[in-house]
């Protein structure tokens, strides 16, 4: 008797392990793909456009969940969740191109998705200016220590310095725009020559000055909600803009938050957001989740978990999860230690950007996981 033997393969490399078993070299670029599976949730589909687009992948050999009802005809919607090699994906768009009740329009959804294998994330270092900073509360208020530790950061190998003047950790009160924008003009004029800026802040004014003083990206953590004026500052000034996902404000947003389904909620909320946006003329957007702000600890695991899900939105993705307190230490050098860790997983999760207090240490994350990208 043949003695089988079985691995379940889990390297993202899989023209590596083609390469392996001596497969057609020739081949290989467009094999990859039917060997890469996607799950992919499709919302509120008609019965007609959900039953052609599950027979479309099923005349494929992929294959489509829908509601129940929907062959009966009674599910006036449906959610669909479409599953397949990223092959039959893009020969199921091909055969929706040519198919009634607007499922042109998917087939164009389908292939803006992005399957390719992700680049590690840029690194943002993080700049508080502020007397109750929940990690480092004052000890970058003093103008001259503020530029000592951007110069490290820059040195430490950030891509990226946001800097804020507005704590926004839980139960913490605003700030006047003019003592935001006094503190961070002098910061923006020393740095921007040196390494991108990007301003944290809700307020359109602090956005617009900060940005004609040389900053460069807006990031803003009410996602547009605190300020109606944002929005045309960062399609004026023709600025990346990050919205974050956030319930509530921060005076209440940790009051027992819920969620019926944390994921979904947030997704669709960012999608609506990123359509306003779009709406007024934004088009250079990142997007991001918000832990910490209006979530629960099991939240945000499950934010960080499935963090790969929100770059179906179309748009990179940013997460801060840096020193937060559902990692669960008081100390900062232990959160540090978690912060890395953690952040290792949205590495191999695509995240884009990774918001971070330490940076030497994520650089050096950055550098190891490198090695796992050698091809």
């Amino acid at each position: 008797m043949h003695d089988f033997v079985l691995r379940e393969i889990e390297n993202c490399n899989m023209e590596s392990e083609l390469n392996r078993i001596g497969f057609d070299s020739s081949y290989i670029h467009r094999a990859v793909d039917k060997f890469n599976y996607k799950n992919i949730k499709i919302y509120s589909l008609t019965t007609a456009q959900a039953n052609i687009l599950k027979q479309t992948a099923i005349s494929l050999g992929a294959d489509c969940a829908t509601h129940r009802e929907v062959i009966t005809g009674k599910a006036e919607v449906s959610n669909c969740i479409l599953t397949g090699s990223i092959s039959q994906l893009a020969k199921i768009a091909d055969k929706l191109q040519y198919q009634p009740f607007g499922l042109k329009d998917l087939a164009e959804k389908l292939r803006k998705i992005k399957f390719d294998s992700p680049l590690l994330p840029k690194i943002v270092g993080i700049l508080n200016i502020t007397d109750n900073s929940f990690s480092d509360g004052g000890l970058y208020n003093d103008f001259e220590k503020a530029k000592e530790h951007i110069i490290e950061m820059i040195n430490d190998g950030a891509d990226i310095i946001d800097m804020g003047a507005e704590s926004t950790k839980p139960y913490s009160a605003s700030v006047d725009a003019k003592v935001q924008i006094e503190k961070l003009l002098p910061l923006i004029d020393f740095a921007k020559d040196k390494i991108i800026l990007s301003i944290d802040t809700r307020s359109a004014e602090v956005a617009r000055e900060c940005i004609k003083a040389g900053a460069k990206i807006i990031n803003d953590v009410s996602g547009l909600d605190y300020d109606n004026e944002m929005v045309n500052v960062a399609a004026k000034y023709n600025v990346p803009i990050i919205i974050q996902h956030s319930k509530g404000t921060p005076e209440n947003m940790q009051d027992n938050p819920h969620y019926d389904d944390v994921i979904e909620e947030i997704f669709m909320s960012l999608n609506d957001k990123i359509k306003f946006a779009r709406s007024k003329g934004v088009e250079n957007i990142i997007v991001d989740a918000g832990i910490g702000f209006g979530k629960s600890r099991e939240d945000n695991f499950e934010i960080i978990g499935r963090a790969g899900e929100f770059k179906s939105l179309g748009y990179p993705v940013m997460l801060g999860i840096s020193r937060k307190s559902f990692l669960g230490s008081e100390d900062n050098e232990e959160r540090d230690i978690y912060t890395t860790a953690i952040n290792a997983l949205l590495c191999e999760r695509g995240v884009d950007y990774i918001r971070v207090h330490n940076v030497k240490m994520h650089k050096t994350l950055i550098d190891l996981m490198k090695m796992f990208m050698i091809k």
